[in-house]
């Protein structure tokens, strides 16, 4: 990538491979909220035949997503 640029190999050195590992952090990211997502898109299995109440419906999507 940056096979002609002394400085960057020098910032490299010194301050480890910080644009790799930023790469790593977002792939991280993004897995987690494919899972989380994927997990939320699956219909909840539910004895109950009658639709849910507003109330229900705005307790249901106001829970706070799972922090890393």
């Amino acid at each position: 990538m940056f096979q002609d640029a002394p400085i960057y190999h020098q910032l490299v050195a010194e301050r480890g491979d910080v644009p790799a590992r930023v790469r790593d952090a977002a792939t991280s990211i993004l897995r987690e909220l494919d899972h989380v997502i994927g997990a939320m898109a699956v219909p909840a299995l539910s004895t109950n035949p009658l639709p849910m109440r507003h109330s229900e419906t705005a307790a249901r999507t106001a829970l706070p997503l799972p922090r890393p």
